[in-house]
C-alpha cells in the first residue's frame, strides 16, 4: 500500500469522526447561543436577589456549619462552611483543603500523607472541583458575595430575571448567569455565560430542591441539555 493511499484512509477516517462532532457542534451553535444580555444595576435588582434568598430561607443556610456531599458519583466533598475547610476526596486522593491559607492544606494518597513537590497540584486540583461542585450546589445563595454585580434584566413577556457577574473570586472570574423564577420566586434555571462553555447562553435547570436536616434548601440534580449533573450524599448540620 503506498503512502498516498494511507493518507487517504487516515483523512478518510479523521473526517468520519470529527465531521458528525463539527456538524452537531455548529447545529447547538445556532440554536442556543445568546448574547450576553444587558440589564439595570440598582435596588430592583438587589430586590430581586433578596426575594430569592428569602424563599430559599437564607436564615438555615447561613446557620448551616456543615455540608457534605457527592458530585457526580466522582468527587466528594466534607465541607466546614465555619472553619472555612473542605475535605475533598476523588479516587485514591484526599486533600485537607484550608480554604483562607493554601499552606495549611495536606494532601493524602492511599490514606498516607504526600508531602512530594507536586503535592501543590493536588491542592489546586482540589480547589478547582470545590469551587466548580460547591458553585452547583449553592451558587443561589452567592449573589451578595463580595464582587458579584447584581442587574435586573426585563424579557418582552414582563418576566423579571436577575444577571449575576462575577467580577473576582473563584476560578473563572469574569462568568455570568441569568437566573430565571418560577411565580414564588424560586429558581428554576440559569443561563451561563462562562469562558469553559464555547456556547454561550446554555440553561441548566435548578428545580430538584430539597430541604436538608438544618432545613437548608439545596438542589440534588441539574439538567444541562442532554446532560445530568447529580448531587447525591447530602447532609447538612450545626455543630453549635
Amino acid at each position: 500500500m503506498n503512502i498516498k493511499r494511507i493518507l487517504k484512509i487516515f483523512s478518510g477516517i479523521i473526517v468520519f469522526f470529527t465531521l458528525p462532532t463539527i456538524l452537531l457542534f455548529g447545529f447547538m451553535y445556532f440554536k442556543y447561543n445568546e448574547e450576553l444580555p444587558t440589564g439595570t444595576q440598582g435596588k430592583d435588582a438587589d430586590f430581586l436577589a433578596t426575594r430569592m434568598l428569602n424563599v430559599l430561607n437564607h436564615d438555615a443556610y447561613k446557620a448551616t456549619d456543615y455540608i457534605e456531599f457527592t458530585f457526580k458519583k466522582r468527587h466528594h466533598f466534607k465541607w466546614n462552611k465555619t472553619e472555612n475547610t473542605c475535605e475533598v476526596y476523588w479516587k485514591n486522593i484526599k486533600v485537607n483543603l484550608d480554604l483562607i491559607n493554601h499552606d495549611k492544606s495536606k494532601v493524602f494518597v492511599d490514606e498516607l500523607e504526600y508531602k512530594q513537590e507536586d503535592a501543590h497540584e493536588y491542592i489546586q486540583k482540589a480547589e478547582s472541583y470545590f469551587n466548580n461542585d460547591t458553585f452547583w450546589l449553592v451558587a443561589p445563595y452567592k449573589v451578595f458575595d463580595k464582587g458579584v454585580e447584581r442587574r435586573l434584566v426585563k424579557k418582552e413577556n414582563g418576566k423579571e430575571s436577575l444577571l449575576i457577574t462575577y467580577t473576582s473570586g473563584g476560578s473563572t472570574p469574569g462568568d455570568s448567569y441569568l437566573w430565571h423564577f418560577d411565580d414564588k420566586g424560586k429558581p428554576k434555571s440559569f443561563q451561563m455565560w462562562v469562558d469553559i462553555l464555547p456556547i454561550n447562553g446554555l440553561e441548566a435547570s435548578w428545580l430538584n430542591w430539597t430541604a436538608t436536616e438544618t432545613e437548608a434548601q439545596l438542589p440534588t440534580f441539574h439538567k444541562l441539555l442532554f446532560l445530568g449533573l447529580e448531587i447525591g450524599d447530602l447532609k447538612t448540620k450545626r455543630i453549635n
